[in-house]
């Protein structure tokens, strides 16, 4: 008797945190971003280009989900090359595969039919990316993709025409983001480096040294050409100095050549090699197992399986309550559920959820404003550019502002295959609130005893 009442002590406390004044508060904080904006730009060049190409090709209405497609370019930003190049084909492969199974969907099931599916889905795409480590903005982008489908889903050409525009739309999206790679191959080793080093700055131990193994497995994974190897010993030795450095000042003592190993960081983020590096290191590490092999094998994963379980609970139970409610969209709060349960620890939860239903809630202001104007195809093509290059810049500093620029941005790229009224804003506030709130509720209930973060 006494574990069922530790457990519900637990989910009360962790209820309490959700409506604390501390959690609102810690949800509104800024981050610290980094600094390249490239990033940024290449995702909002990559949309801008299937938007332009669709209109010129005299297909507007296909262009929304090309741009979809698209965004397979937000994802693995951080990677080295070689690996981000087979994590985006992956990622590209899902989005193509879920827009076309919405349409599917959308064609031939009943509403009961779609929200089971879409649930079930969404349980599914969290296992996928969780399982292949895959950083970005998550697997709310393939329901997004999904429930478009369903959406625009009709007849059979309409599930073809899907398949097509999503397919090219991913393969530009992985053609920008990989564009770098003839100028800056070793650009992700650099950013990583630096990031670890700007965590040793930190002074917060745990966060510094798991920054340095990071950078570590990236600097092994990059390309290792012959002009590049004594550049990659250059960075391991910085990570070697960096580590030196926290054993000193975890012992207590004072390292004199601390600013002389960070002050690398700032030339490190510059979008050119630097190579005034001390080289020390005698060797690279051995590149790390293949990330589809043990991605494979994270999927049997007992704790992202259930975590997939309870996400596709939440899915289900958040988009039949928007039903009941009678919205329009109700597969919109099967997102906002999914979204919120995102996070890895329910602190994180209860932050992700705070902040996507701030961010909505002015971001629908935005776009209803927007969609009131009756903007024609090209102002709307960048107005969407804008807001996602806009949504990749703040994504780092804090989710809220992020879903501010993403909230106005996918219902204009809704709106590009059929006519929004701004009254469509009211349903994604909505919406959203009913899959934020079962999402916390559902992660309270079934919270790890040991998951204690919120109490701190």
């Amino acid at each position: 008797m006494t574990a069922p009442l530790d457990r519900l002590q637990h989910s009360r406390s962790a209820l309490a945190h959700a409506v604390s004044g501390r959690a609102w508060k810690q949800a509104t904080r800024l981050g610290r971003a980094d600094a390249s904006i490239a990033p940024a730009v290449r995702v909002g060049l990559a949309v801008a280009v299937v938007l332009v190409a669709g209109k010129l090709l005299g297909h507007p209405e296909f262009a929304g989900f090309a741009a979809l497609g698209a965004l397979v370019s937000a994802f693995g930003r951080y990677e080295p090359y070689p690996r981000r190049a087979g994590k985006l084909a992956l990622v590209g492969g899902l989005i193509v595969l879920y827009a076309t199974f919405g349409a599917v969907l959308g064609v031939s099931t009943s509403f009961a039919a779609q929200m089971w599916a879409i649930s079930i889905a969404s349980g599914v795409a969290a296992l996928l990316l969780a399982a292949f480590e895959i950083a970005g903005p998550g697997p709310v982008i393939l329901i997004f993709a999904a429930t478009a489908g369903v959406g625009f889903g009709h007849t059979a050409p309409d599930v073809e025409a899907v398949f097509a525009a999503v397919l090219v739309g991913a393969v530009v999206g992985w053609v920008a983001a990989m564009l770098p790679a003839l100028l800056h191959p070793v650009g992700p080793a650099q950013l990583a480096v630096a990031r670890a080093l700007a965590a040793v700055d930190s002074r917060n131990d745990p966060v510094a040294r798991a920054a340095i193994a990071r950078a570590r497995t990236v600097v092994a994974l990059s390309p290792r050409r012959s002009s590049g190897h004594v550049h990659s010993l250059g960075l391991v030795t910085l990570l070697d100095d960096a580590e030196a450095l926290l054993d000193a000042w975890a012992r207590g003592d004072e390292a004199s050549h601390a600013q002389e190993v960070l002050a690398h960081e700032r030339a490190l983020r510059k979008m050119r090699r630097h190579d005034a590096l001390p080289v020390r290191a005698a060797q690279l590490s051995a590149r790390p197992t293949n990330f589809f092999s043990t991605g494979l094998a994270r999927l049997a994963s007992k704790s992202l399986l259930l975590n997939a379980i309870r996400i596709a609970a939440a899915a289900a139970l958040a988009g039949w309550c928007a039903q009941a409610f009678g919205f329009d969209h109700p597969l919109w709060a099967t997102m906002g559920a999914l979204a919120a349960m995102q996070g890895i620890t329910f602190h994180t939860t209860v932050q992700r959820g705070i902040q996507r239903l701030l961010g909505n809630v002015g971001g629908a202001v935005i776009a209803a404003g927007l969609i009131a104007l009756s903007l024609g195809y090209w102002q709307t093509t960048v107005a969407i550019v804008v807001c996602q290059i806009a949504a990749e810049m703040l994504v780092m500093r804090n989710y809220a502002l992020t879903s501010l620029a993403i909230t106005p941005m996918a219902l204009m790229m809704t709106g590009l295959a059929g006519h929004l009224s701004p009254t469509v804003a009211v349903d994604r506030v909505a919406d959203t609130l009913i899959g934020v709130l079962i999402g916390v509720v559902i992660t309270a209930v079934t919270i790890e005893i040991g998951d204690r973060q919120h109490l701190n």
